[in-house]
């Protein structure tokens, strides 16, 4: 074992680990890592043996480019592995169910899914959790969305579907073709009859600025809202966080955190950090959600995810 030069805190990895220790600094403790049967083992010195149970990561931004439809190879044999050493992972989005399922088309009943940021959980082909927007708040939420004007387009999330009132052919085809979304076109979102779970407003290019200077300020203390990647800012029920929802899921299925291991990129993932011991912010993720991690990790361009879980996995061979 070698001891990685200028980290204060004085994190252990094997000498393949080192090779790659940029992309994987511990900031806050002395670790070590080791393979088991039952799967990923890591090891705080002076400490008992903390077996990784639950793995999740966001997907847009941190697993994959923002609107890609589908996963690459790595990944998915990696979810394979993993399901294989009783290790659940756990795709956590802001996207709806049909779009993430479409994501993981191929192992896509091996894995637990919180989506809509939370409001959704989804495991084994049954709805373990929804959570719906007050009416009171859909209705005014929509009606400011809608006085944006041109290039703001707004998706209203149920648990079977979105609902869009937009006519832009490009923005239909993004979410037909990109996001793989399974949507209706109305005329008026709010003569539909429906359980809603999110609102979302999208701006080609970016909405960050609109969203925290003006839409996050005005609605924080009603609904949860947050910008969910560059081009988006949701809206929830108060009570949904990407975070409580792992924090419910760790709870059902009696897993601790220091037994969880969480990616993320944007400020709608800072819950998954808080939730997991074990919480990594990709090289390209927000400031904020940098300071909220415990680690960090290589982007998605880089395969990050993928490559962090298989390097702890084998940190340790022999």
């Amino acid at each position: 074992m070698k001891r990685l030069k200028n980290k204060p805190d004085g994190l252990f990895f094997n000498r393949q680990f080192c090779d790659e220790a940029q992309n994987c600094c511990d900031r806050r403790g002395e670790i070590t890592c080791v393979i088991s049967p039952r799967g990923l083992s890591v090891e705080r010195f002076g400490m008992e043996e903390r077996m990784i149970k639950l793995i999740a990561s966001d997907i847009d931004g941190t697993l994959i480019e923002e609107s890609t439809p589908d996963l690459y190879p790595e990944m998915e044999e990696e979810i394979r592995s993993l399901a294989g050493r009783g290790v659940l992972f756990c795709a956590a989005s802001g996207r709806q169910l049909s779009s993430v399922r479409g994501v993981f088309r191929n192992v896509a009943d091996q894995i637990c899914y919180i989506v809509e940021n939370g409001a959704h959980i989804h495991y084994q082909g049954r709805d373990l959790r929804v959570t719906p927007m007050e009416r009171e708040y859909v209705r005014e939420i929509v009606g400011c969305l809608r006085s944006l004007g041109a290039g703001y387009e707004f998706v209203v999330s149920t648990p079977e579907g979105s609902l869009i009132e937009s006519k832009d052919r490009k923005f239909l085809d993004l979410m037909t073709y990109g996001y793989r979304n399974r949507f209706r076109r109305v005329e008026d979102v709010l003569k539909e009859k429906a359980v809603i779970l999110k609102i979302a407003v999208y701006h080609e290019g970016s909405i960050r600025c609109l969203g925290e200077k003006s839409l996050i300020p005005a609605w924080k203390d009603r609904v949860q809202v947050c910008v969910a990647g560059e081009e988006w800012v949701d809206f929830m029920d108060r009570s949904v966080d990407k975070g409580r929802a792992l924090s419910w899921l760790q709870k059902r299925f009696g897993i601790r955190p220091e037994e969880t291991m969480a990616f993320g990129d944007n400020t709608n993932d800072i819950g998954l950090m808080r939730a997991a011991y074990y919480s990594y912010a990709v090289e390209n993720a927000h400031p904020e959600v940098k300071a909220a991690a415990r680690f960090c990790c290589p982007s998605y361009r880089e395969k990050g995810v993928w490559r962090t879980v298989r390097e702890r996995t084998g940190c340790i061979t022999g």
